[in-house]
Parts: structure tokens; C-alpha cells; sequence
């Protein structure tokens, strides 16, 4: 892995369509943008942080989320997510994430992500099978 460092930035956008609305994913009745659309889109922005700093068969998977979703977002608009990489704690790293439509904030909060090598971490994940 190449060298880490806090301050680093990240982000990832989408427009909000149907298939991001919380009637449609189960988190809600409503035709507003869900809260899990919006956490995928923060972990998206994390892992865009670091992705060119990751080697060969490293990767990050996702261990903690801490979010406040605190505005809702209608259909037809852009969403933004931006992570800025705060602590490094060995394999641990922390980002503070906040998310964003065109009128302003719409959530925020802490992501924890640890750096894995892919190979052994699915033959783990799937020894779970045998």
C-alpha cells in the first residue's frame, strides 16, 4: 500500500431516481431519498479516498457507520458525498462523511473502513459455508 495520509479527500454524487427512494429500497413509505441510498453513497466517497493508494489484492470493507440523516432529498435531484480521511490507526482508518443536495446539507457522521486482502478475507468469509 502506498502511504496514507489524514486530510485526504473523496466523493461520489448521483441523481436521485426511483430506485434510490425509500418506498422502493424498504427503509420507508415515502418518495424521498433513502438513508441507505445515502450511507452507500458516503461509503462510495470513503472508499474513492484511498482506492489509488490500495496495491495488488488490498481493499477496505466497511465496520462502522455513525450517520445523521437530517434533511430529506426529492427525486430529480443531485446528491453529493464527500469523506475526508481523519485517523489512521494501522489497517483502521476513520473518515468524517457528509452528504449534500443542491439545497444544502442533508447528513453526516463518522465511517470506519479496514484494509484487507481480498483473497483471504472471502476464503474466511466463506469457510462460514462448510
Amino acid at each position: 500500500m502506498k502511504e496514507l495520509k489524514t486530510g485526504m479527500t473523496g466523493m461520489s454524487e448521483l441523481e436521485v431516481k426511483d430506485e434510490n427512494l425509500a418506498v422502493n429500497v424498504g427503509s420507508g413509505s415515502l418518495e424521498v431519498f433513502a438513508t441507505p441510498e445515502m450511507v452507500m453513497l458516503m461509503e462510495k466517497a470513503a472508499c474513492n479516498c484511498i482506492s489509488d493508494y490500495l496495491e495488488s489484492d488490498e481493499t477496505t470493507v466497511g465496520t462502522e457507520m455513525n450517520v445523521k440523516h437530517i434533511s430529506a432529498t426529492p427525486k430529480g435531484m443531485k446528491v453529493c458525498a464527500e469523506a475526508e480521511l481523519i485517523e489512521i490507526n494501522g489497517r483502521e482508518l476513520v473518515f468524517s462523511i457528509k452528504s449534500y443536495d443542491e439545497a444544502g446539507d442533508i447528513g453526516e457522521g463518522i465511517h470506519k473502513r479496514f484494509i484487507v486482502h481480498g483473497e483471504k478475507f472471502l476464503s474466511k468469509t466463506y469457510s462460514k459455508l462448510n
